[in-house]
């Protein structure tokens, strides 16, 4: 209100300014006296004022309007001014409408920044915004295991991730280069294999972000392909001598050994033992491969443990007969079933059972008993294998479970190993949710626990 009045007081003053000119120059030169000069003058401040007034209401409710929308606060209108002949009813609609204009270009703009943050903030890889000078500006909660709690803790990239390569491609996007991918290990807790991906960002950006640099996990990946290299390698070692066997025996009986019905007999049986390691190498290779297609499928079949083992003993009798080993079997009265599937159970213990045997000393006994871990109907039910074998070196125990890894090469293929068989274990009882855990003493023996979820019921 004193605003209005002061700006009314302020634009007749500077409207009457000329007609009061006017007095003082007739009444200076005595063509008015003082008196009458005086309260015309009065008259035209007055006439002025009266005048003012109502534009200056209009004007000050423009520019109260004009404030509000330059404020930081949600931006209103104010209150509509009177009618009057200079028009600004007009220009306060104009102003009205720009207003909500304003405001709605302000919600969507928020709502599309917290989108965007939202998204960014969901992403399940670390994502870090770098500015102009390779600063940290702003970083996902995924990127905190890599750049501390927040960003301003490294505001230099350099300052937590120190490899060359990944910082001279971040140099080289944010001076104008295309896209660059790098990987590199990082070493935290567990030694992990990552990939950078740097790509510079068009247009202005929140918080002066230049570039944005994602990082993707790919150990597993590259694991997977060391292990495929390493199983192409072992399955072609595996295969080439025996093959290499088989050709110089056929050379030696087309050649030398022509006519020497000794040295065929002798040969052609050592042609037929190996043949049958490529065979049972075969066959494991595509019964590692059909589980490994399946693994994440679990089984539905319920099995009883207890027929199966028997019938695993009483299949491998005879070989613990020619190995002069003694199969012990204790099972307990009341052992559950399991969730699973016969087959592949069976060629658990089996693979388990023959390896017993097989590394198990001349006159000794191969164990196989079970037992359930907590309740019988929601517990585990456990199968033991053991023997009393020289014992495998602790050093060995993590890789036993690795394809083709054999602690005595030599002695694993002359008893006819294929190197496959406690991967195979390992496959299926991953299948089936279990778990398999090795204790071995040197001089004492091994033993092979498995663990399966009891069927429910």
């Amino acid at each position: 209100m004193w605003r209005r009045l002061r700006l009314s007081l302020g634009l007749g003053t500077v409207f009457a300014l000329p007609g009061l000119a006017v007095l003082a120059v007739l009444a200076w030169a005595g063509w008015l006296a003082a008196a009458p000069a005086l309260a015309a003058g009065a008259l035209l401040l007055l006439l002025t004022w009266l005048v003012a007034a109502p534009h200056m209401t209009a004007l000050t409710a423009l520019a109260e309007t004009a404030d509000r929308l330059g404020a930081d606060v949600a931006p209103g209108p104010g209150p509509m001014p009177p009618r009057h002949r200079l028009g600004t009813q007009f220009l306060w609609l104009s102003l009205h409408r720009l207003a909500r204009a304003w405001r709605e270009r302000l919600r969507r703009a928020e709502a599309g920044q917290a989108a965007a943050e939202a998204v960014i903030a969901a992403m399940p890889d670390p994502v870090v915004l770098l500015d102009d000078k390779r600063r940290i500006v702003r970083a996902n909660l995924r990127s905190r295991e890599f750049i501390g709690a927040t960003a301003k803790d490294a505001p230099d990239l350099a300052a937590r991730f120190r490899h060359p390569a990944l910082l001279a491609a971040a140099d080289a996007v944010l001076r104008g280069a295309p896209e660059q991918v790098v990987d590199f290990h990082a070493g935290y807790s567990v030694e992990r294999v990552l990939r950078a991906r740097i790509c510079r960002l068009d247009g202005p950006a929140a918080d002066g972000a230049a570039a944005i640099l994602t990082l993707h996990d790919i150990t597993e990946l590259k694991r997977a392909e060391q292990l495929r290299g390493d199983f192409i390698a072992n399955a072609s070692h595996e295969l080439k001598t025996p093959l290499a066997t088989l050709v110089g025996f056929i050379e030696t009986l087309q050649g030398p050994a022509r006519g020497d019905a000794e040295a065929r007999d002798r040969f052609l049986g050592i042609m037929r033992e190996q043949a049958l390691r490529m065979t049972r190498l075969v066959d494991d290779l595509l019964s590692l491969s059909r589980i490994e297609l399946n693994e994440h499928v679990p089984p539905t079949e319920r099995v009883a443990l207890a027929p199966l083992l028997r019938h695993v003993v009483d299949t491998l009798e005879l070989r613990a007969q020619e190995r002069n080993v003694r199969v012990v079997l204790a099972l307990p009265p009341d052992l559950p079933d399991v969730r699973g599937e016969r087959d592949e159970l069976a060629q658990v213990f089996q693979n388990l059972l023959d390896n017993a045997i097989k590394y198990g000393r001349d006159g000794t006994e191969a164990r196989v008993e079970a037992g359930v871990s907590g309740a019988a109907a929601a517990g585990a039910v456990w199968v033991r294998v053991r023997d009393q074998g020289d014992g495998i070196a602790s050093a060995h125990l993590p890789r036993l479970t690795e394809r083709f890894y054999r602690v005595d090469t030599a002695r694993s293929r002359a008893l006819g190993g294929t190197g496959l068989g406690l991967a195979i274990v390992k496959h299926i009882v991953n299948r089936h949710r279990g778990t398999l855990s090795i204790e071995s003493t040197l001089g004492v023996g091994s033993a092979f626990t498995v663990r399966l979820p009891a069927a429910e019921g």
